[in-house]
């Protein structure tokens, strides 16, 4: 699927949460859209867990 196809099914996801389920639902589908897209890149490899635990350097600019 391309990610345009994607985008328009999350889109149209997201309208019918905020027209049936009002505000909220809204917010609910969003986020958990956003932690399946997580989800579903680690377990593609494009990302790594450490890349959101990763320390900051000391170094002051």
């Amino acid at each position: 699927m391309s990610m345009a196809v994607i985008g328009m099914v999350a889109g149209m996801a997201l309208g019918f949460a905020g027209y049936f389920g009002g505000f909220g639902a809204f917010l609910l589908v969003a986020a958990l859209g956003a932690v399946g897209f997580v989800v579903g890149r680690l377990l593609e490899g494009d990302l790594e867990l450490g890349d959101f635990f990763r320390a900051r350097d000391n170094r002051r600019r």
